[in-house]
């Protein structure tokens, strides 16, 4: 299996690169974010890469960098997400959006990706909401409740999330806000301190 390419950039499409490995040219199969990051024709470039075998074809997918490989690994586990799907999601989201999406159940954000609609966008936040856990909000996302016991994302900091929902933000837009007061604020903190500094970091 191919798990990585070094060589100069000959070509380029709307979906894919070729790749120029010592006279030899690999067709990889990207997404917008990693084609947009490529360098110009001609220059050294090294993709991490996903080799696909099947009957009929072998198709090779380039990353620019391990997270973007790694998320795409992740999308092809939900039922209904193939290869295509998962690039047309990266070239939507970067990982650090699909997080933040996935985290906050936030459907509306997936299906800004080609060919995502709503049942899709569901299943996918649905079965990768456990394998993305606090990812977003990171350590701090432990924070503490008013008794001084320690409540995760699903307590405080989703109190947190609902509430500025309700003021009327959208609910990656209040999830983000509360992930990065989470982290500047530190465990121990109110309910009511973490919904000011998300509110603070709104109107930034």
């Amino acid at each position: 299996m191919i798990g990585k390419l070094t060589g100069l950039v000959d070509s380029s499409g709307d979906d894919w690169a070729l790749v120029d490995v010592s006279g030899v040219g690999y067709q990889v199969f990207s997404s917008r974010r990693t084609l947009g990051r490529l360098p110009a024709r001609g220059d050294p470039v090294s993709l991490l890469v996903e080799t696909h075998v099947r009957e009929d074809h072998i198709h090779l997918y380039g990353f620019i960098d391990q997270s973007e490989r790694d998320w795409f690994r992740l999308l092809g586990t939900v039922q209904g997400v193939g290869a295509k799907m998962a690039l047309a999601i990266l070239s939507a989201l970067s990982p650090e959006e699909l997080i933040q999406a996935i985290a906050a159940q936030d459907k509306v954000l997936l299906t800004r990706a080609s060919g995502v609609g709503p049942k899709l966008a569901g299943r996918i936040a649905a079965e990768l909401k456990d394998k993305v856990g606090n990812l977003a909000l990171g350590p701090a996302a432990v924070v503490r409740g008013p008794n001084g016991m320690a409540k995760g994302v699903a307590g405080m900091a989703e109190d947190a999330v609902s509430a500025l929902v309700n003021l009327g933000y959208g609910r990656s837009e209040a999830f983000g806000a509360v992930a990065q007061a989470s982290q500047r604020l530190g465990a121990e903190v109110s309910l009511e301190a973490l919904l000011k500094a998300g509110l603070q970091e709104l109107s930034l």
